[in-house]
């Protein structure tokens, strides 16, 4: 059986992998410059080693079977999200005050980040199998009944199926599909892309200054730019670093991102002291800016979570040959990490069940 997994993010990653282990000829096509899709770290340029997670950050495994089967099977670790001391809650009254905020039962991180998950998928498939910077740009019936795969190069790919693991909107803005009635492709462009009109920012600094002060790191705010942050430093503490959830919209963002720093830095010195001034740096992820992610319909509409969609969209298409593999078309956790992984999963199992022909 051969099989293209078009998108190289979580899904496409799992599906690829599950594929390949049961005996399928996997190919691996990304029209980014990178693999991991919205998942990617920040690292450090001498070690490669992440420091701080830009995309997702959390898993609960004590909720989430599927994340806990790949956690194990991956050989990865996790630690308990620092939540110890006092938030600092802002733009709730007349000034910003102290107060304790629960965390959530079972939220860890992962040793590494997510971004480990993506490396260790990356290590169990052929390097020469994957290709970057490939946009595809229509999929088309053959008559031999396969499917023939149009690139932005000009080339053309001939298989018996496909894993189409990009953003749902993304795949009914910029595929020609011919074979894809409209009620399927409106029903794409409904479902949204969770986080893809978000911006993350991360601050890093020499030592976790503020749990000196009886401060957790989290801030809840009305006024911003930051409306959400959270301690985000190592296991060890290594780096010592804040990330926050920005609230400014993404023209905002873009029309002034010095100006958002600026602010950002502000805030962080008014909710944690003084030493928030100056981290050793300061980097903002604009995922809205991200054109293989995010489409005109997400940045025009409420950024919303999806909800579990209808089984058609977790049914094979084209006879068969073309399967949607993302999170947000999961039966579980869709638009997180375990919704992705349960995606790949699903998607693969199909194909393997059906004894597609080959």
């Amino acid at each position: 059986m051969d099989v293209v997994v078009i998108g190289a993010g979580l899904s496409g990653l799992v599906a690829a992998v599950c594929l390949r282990e049961a005996g399928a000829d996997v190919q691996l096509i990304e029209a980014g410059t990178r693999i991991g899709g919205r998942i990617q770290a920040l690292r450090d340029p001498k070690t490669d080693s992440a420091l701080a997670d830009l995309g997702p950050t959390w898993v609960w495994p004590k909720y989430q079977p599927v994340v806990d089967h790949w956690l194990g099977a991956l050989g990865l670790e996790t630690f308990d999200q620092f939540n110890d001391g006092d938030a600092v809650i802002a733009g709730y009254g007349p000034a910003a005050r102290r107060q304790p905020l629960p965390g959530q039962d079972g939220m860890v991180r992962i040793v590494g980040g997510p971004s480990a998950i993506i490396d260790r998928l990356a290590r169990r498939l052929d390097p020469a199998r994957l290709r970057v910077a490939t946009a595809v740009t229509g999929l088309v019936e053959d008559g031999s009944k396969a499917v023939r795969i149009h690139l932005q190069t000009g080339e053309t790919i001939d298989t018996q199926n496909v894993v189409l693991a990009i953003p749902l909107r993304v795949a009914a803005t910029s595929l020609h599909m011919p074979w894809a009635h409209s009620d399927l492709t409106d029903l794409m462009r409904r479902t949204p892309t969770w986080m893809s009109t978000h911006a993350k920012a991360v601050a890093l600094y020499d030592r976790p200054f503020w749990r000196e002060a009886g401060l957790s790191g989290r801030i809840a705010s009305r006024t911003g730019p930051l409306v959400e942050a959270h301690d985000h430093s190592g296991r060890d503490d290594d780096p010592a670093a804040i990330f926050g959830f920005v609230g400014w919209p993404p023209h905002l963002r873009q029309q002034d991102p010095e100006g958002l720093k600026q602010a950002i830095l502000t805030q962080l010195t008014e909710c944690l002291g003084p030493a928030a001034r100056q981290p050793r740096q300061l980097v903002v992820q604009d995922w809205a800016t991200n054109p293989h992610i995010v489409t005109d319909l997400d940045i025009a509409g409420p950024a919303q979570h999806p909800d579990i969609g209808p089984e058609s969209l977790r049914q094979a298409q084209l006879d068969g040959r073309v399967r949607f593999t993302v999170s947000e078309v999961s039966q579980v956790s869709p638009g997180l990490i375990e919704g992705a992984l349960a995606a790949g999963e699903t998607a693969a199992a199909g194909f393997i069940s059906n004894g597609s022909s080959g």
